[in-house]
């Protein structure tokens, strides 16, 4: 009797969590075409358009400023995406960055819910809505890691800490930039996606660039020859282990000059 409640107390258990766990599953709003072609088209992205996007950037991508249901049950509202080019969608959609959960919510790097043709296809069509930034070629081998560095502890450490490992501002998470390509990095710079700032070419020249991105794949296996790395995060873990060593060896000491007072 004992082992028939303690295996339906399990079961309950189980049941409880599995019910959880697809509770928290994000809504896809993914909508495919019954016949999909395997290869990339505008066609093909005008379709995927309709069914995912259109909701929250509008059937002409001229944004949606009223919040409304949209595709997925979610509620649609969003930027104009005429003139962004390829560039953009490539970054956002290439990251899982799109579509959003909420449009509340801050877009966060996860799995592609899109094949990659079907990526493809929707950056074709995003950038087929007017003209606009192609998706950049960067060079990192025509780099130099000690500009790159000077240059990202200008204008990037400050959130992305100065071996890109991310952390927090106001308002936002800031991600660690060891997974993106050298492409999502270079587009990334251009578009500064949510609160980041954009940087023109006018701030940071096509050189420079290639510059910033051969610095953040450095950061991908640091060189660590002077010891301990303590997650490569810079002066805060320092700190914390320098304050940690004193407070006890002011205790040791304390405990000591007792000790022999006595």
């Amino acid at each position: 009797m004992r082992l028939l409640r303690l295996l339906l107390m399990v079961l309950a258990f189980a049941a409880a969590a599995a019910g959880t766990v697809a509770f928290a599953q994000p809504q896809s709003g993914i909508v495919r075409p019954t016949t999909e072609p395997r290869a990339a088209s505008v066609a093909l992205g005008a379709e995927l358009y309709a069914g995912n996007c259109a909701s929250c950037h509008g059937i002409d991508g001229s944004g949606v400023s009223s919040p409304r249901p949209g595709a997925g049950n979610i509620t649609g509202a969003g930027p104009p995406l005429r003139g962004v080019g390829a560039r953009a969608a490539d970054f956002y959609l290439s990251l899982g960055l799109m579509p959003l959960e909420n449009v509340h919510a801050q877009p966060e790097i996860r799995r592609m819910l899109f094949s990659r043709s079907e990526v493809e296809s929707l950056v074709a069509y995003v950038a087929s809505l007017a003209p606009g930034p192609a998706i950049p070629h960067p060079e990192p081998e025509r780099g130099h890691l000690g500009e790159g560095f000077r240059l990202f502890s200008e204008h990037c450490a400050g959130c992305h800490q100065a071996v890109a490992a991310g952390g927090f501002v106001t308002g936002a998470r800031v991600p660690p930039l060891q997974r993106l390509t050298p492409v999502q990095i270079a587009e990334a710079v251009r578009v500064g996606p949510y609160l980041m700032p954009r940087f023109p070419t006018s701030q940071i020249s096509d050189a420079q660039l290639n510059s910033i991105v051969a610095y953040v794949r450095s950061t991908n296996h640091p060189d660590n020859r002077g010891g301990w790395a303590i997650g490569n995060l810079g002066p805060v873990p320092e700190g914390m282990i320098a304050w940690l060593t004193a407070i006890i060896l002011a205790i040791l000491c304390v405990g000591l000059g007792r000790r022999f007072r006595t």
